[in-house]
């Protein structure tokens, strides 16, 4: 009896053994699968580049895009030029003419009116306005002008709807959104399908922390990068805390992946 006993213990351990050798085998394969899937995914994701608050280099389908491009020329030494830039407002921390005096060789610039009236007539030529909802076809990329305005009664002045333009870029696989200087607005809830995008926060211009994880999770990007986020604390710049926007995030969300970058080196703090 004993013996009837031990003998089926060792078929059950046996058969347990393998059975998890062959789950382990399955687990590998699986693990694989998923790693050359992450790896040809990243082949198509944009190289993000980060200058300082809302200035990025961003090198995506063998194109270069400038983002809001302001400060010294020398912070772009190491990056070819542009063949394309996003200008979002009127702002001096996104609109710099100088900057883009500095600029060499062909480019296209995409603007709002407001910022194309306040142009020289030589980067007029450069550019194309586009309006809120509007949307161009700019080599094999869609762009889009996605409003961005205040909507909290005392923040009103500093951002008007229809003034300034976030940007939704498509090249019909990945989806890149750039929030611009913007609140949590209605529109924003309207966004599909993001697989990266760029979200502000600064008070008393644009959000808090609180406000921005609010209006990621309106969309829920796949990845979602925290930027422009230096604002003013009792009359002195101070940066917002995206470890907090990050925890929060994950808190709430599983779609949602937080990658955080530094917008502000040492030397520009």
């Amino acid at each position: 009896m004993k013996k009837t006993t031990l003998l089926l213990i060792l078929v059950a351990l046996n058969f347990a053994c393998n059975k998890a050798e062959k789950k382990e085998k399955t687990t590998e394969k699986s693990s694989t699968i998923e790693a050359t899937s992450i790896k040809t995914k990243e082949v198509n994701t944009p190289k993000i580049n980060p200058i300082s608050h809302a200035s990025f280099v961003m090198e995506w389908g063998n194109k270069v895009w400038y983002n809001d491009p302001v400060g010294s020329i020398e912070d772009y030494a190491d990056f070819k030029n542009p063949d394309v830039i996003l200008i979002s407002d009127i702002h001096g921390d996104h609109f710099s003419i100088e900057t883009l005096l500095s600029l060499k060789g062909e480019f296209k610039i995409i603007v709002p009116q407001t910022v194309f009236e306040e142009m020289p007539e030589n980067l007029q030529k450069k550019s194309i306005v586009i309006k809120n909802e509007e949307s161009i076809k700019w080599e094999d990329f869609k762009i889009q002008a996605i409003p961005m305005y205040n909507i909290t009664e005392e923040r009103l002045k500093f951002h008007t709807k229809g003034r300034g333009n976030g940007y939704l870029i498509d090249n019909g696989s990945y989806r890149t959104y750039i929030s611009g200087d913007t609140e949590n607005i209605p529109e924003m809830a309207e966004l599909k399908n993001i697989d990266l995008a760029f979200m502000c926060m600064n008070l008393p211009y644009t959000m808090s922390i609180k406000q921005a994880v609010e209006a990621t999770l309106s969309f829920e990007p796949k990845t979602v990068i925290p930027y422009h986020y230096r604002g003013m604390k009792d009359g002195e710049y101070h940066l917002y805390n995206t470890e907090v926007f990050e925890r929060l995030i994950s808190d709430a969300s599983d779609q949602t992946k937080v990658k955080r970058i530094n917008f502000y080196p040492e030397k520009q703090m």
